[in-house]
């Protein structure tokens, strides 16, 4: 039976970004649906503004954790005594009917495992956004359906809603060898949490990315290394296939090269590009690792 009434936590991991998530933490007070729990995750205790936050609506918790992506999502999963978890970047304006969507949607179906939103705009594409532009692309949103849910492969980890229950009962996390940014953890995620029911796109759940630039992102290096090693790591757990490991490793991999030449201000290509072809000899030499990022 669907559960009526359900609790919902918000969650957000942080690193380097303190503060843009202050303003974000401060703009989701817009929520018509409050959450029952808001928990925050910090790289370095100085990723927070303690007194920032004592200025926002509602109590905000500081969850201890490991650094990384992978880490600090699974320290607020053991956290939690809630039904579903919404993980927010620190840079993700959601709409004001979005957690109130959430439970409509998990509680309406409970088949859905995993929910990722529709971003209207997604400053990680480009340059990023700034708090201002997001909020004023949000405010113009004017679609009003009709609203669909689809299946979807992964959900889209800067907006992702998960049910717990099942998380609890199998022992689903964050793969922890993925470190630091942790790229395409949420794929992985994903996938592990679809052999116990669905995984949605939901097109009433919206929110801008912002994207932002600034900090929180691994270097160039480092993340072209796990651009492609991440990928092969999934694959050899079985929750990619080759194609689609190989398709987005050299589309990866094509992209920094071809801009190499002319990078854009925002992007280290050519980091990027070292760290692919580093990750290439790794996979021939038979030592790739996604792990070996924290030697880079």
């Amino acid at each position: 039976m669907a559960k009526e009434r359900l609790t919902l936590a918000v969650a957000i991991a942080t690193a380097g970004r303190r503060d843009i998530l202050t303003q974000t933490v401060a703009f989701m007070n817009n929520q018509k649906r409050k959450p029952n729990e808001f928990l925050i995750c910090p790289a370095r205790a100085d990723d927070v503004d303690l007194e920032g936050l004592r200025n926002c609506n509602g109590e905000v918790r500081i969850v201890e954790g490991s650094i990384g992506s992978s880490h600090q999502r699974n320290a607020m999963i053991g956290a939690s005594k809630a039904d579903v978890m919404v993980f927010f970047d620190d840079d993700f304006l959601p709409s004001a009917s979005y957690l109130a969507e959430v439970e409509a949607l998990f509680a309406g179906d409970p088949r859905v495992m995993v929910a990722t939103g529709h971003v209207i705009e997604d400053g990680a594409l480009g340059p990023g956004l700034e708090l201002e532009q997001g909020q004023a692309i949000l405010a113009g949103d004017r679609f009003q359906g009709p609203f669909s849910v689809s299946p979807t492969f992964n959900g889209y980890g800067c907006n992702m809603a998960i049910r717990l229950e099942p998380a609890r009962r199998y022992g689903i996390r964050f793969d922890e060898n993925l470190p630091l940014y942790a790229w395409l953890e949420d794929v992985d995620f994903s996938r592990q949490m679809a052999a116990h029911g669905i995984v949605v796109h939901a097109t009433q759940l919206r929110g801008v990315h912002l994207g932002t630039k600034k900090a929180g992102r691994s270097p160039g290096r480092r993340l072209g290394y796990s651009q492609i090693a991440n990928r092969i790591y999934i694959q050899r757990k079985g929750n990619l296939n080759f194609f689609q490991t190989w398709d987005g490793n050299l589309r990866n991999f094509s992209a920094n090269l071809i801009k190499s030449f002319s990078p854009e201000p925002w992007v280290d290509r050519r980091g990027r590009l070292s760290g692919n072809l580093l990750a290439f000899r790794d996979l021939v030499t038979g030592r790739l690792d996604p792990r070996k990022i924290l030697d880079l």
